[in-house]
């Protein structure tokens, strides 16, 4: 007799954890999705990088009124993260453009962040931090790497002078 309740309390427990499942919200059953663009502040004409986290799916997109739709990806078969990148229209107007992430397909969980576009903002990669240089600062560094140079030939001919 023992065994035949251990099997009704086995096949007890099992109806109930499928009906506790099969109430439960899909919401639950994942974390929610966290999305980002960087930079966040950019001008016309700059690429974007964009991720997000916490899809369900192995597919994504980004779409935003700023440089249209991108698909996501992950970076490797155990990343949990989906990213990609796009280049701000270049007509893009100044000011907040919303960058809307949709998980998989239709009805996937959708997140919604915030691109600045700004005339004056800063480009990414070297192009962008690197101000077009003058002529003045060139030659007074010039000046300033010959005269060390000069100054050290000076000091190592006289160590060789034979000293009288």
């Amino acid at each position: 007799m023992p065994a035949t309740r251990k099997r009704y309390r086995l096949v007890g427990a099992a109806a109930a954890t499928l009906a506790v499942t099969a109430v439960t919200p899909a919401g639950v059953a994942h974390a929610n999705a966290s999305a980002s663009v960087s930079p966040g502040v950019v001008a016309p004409g700059s690429r974007v990088s964009l991720s997000v986290t916490g899809c369900v799916s192995r597919s994504a997109r980004a779409s935003s009124p700023a440089f249209g739709d991108v698909q996501l990806a992950p970076g490797n078969a155990q990343d949990t993260r989906l990213s990609g990148s796009a280049i701000v229209f270049g007509s893009a107007a100044t000011g907040s453009h919303p960058v809307t992430f949709q998980c998989g397909g239709t009805g996937g969980e959708r997140v919604t962040v915030t691109l600045t576009v700004s005339v004056g903002a800063a480009r990414g990669g070297l192009g962008g931090s690197v101000d077009p240089v003058s002529t003045g600062p060139v030659a007074i560094g010039g000046a300033l790497v010959a005269s060390a140079l000069g100054a050290g030939v000076w000091v190592l001919r006289r160590r060789r002078e034979p000293h009288a």
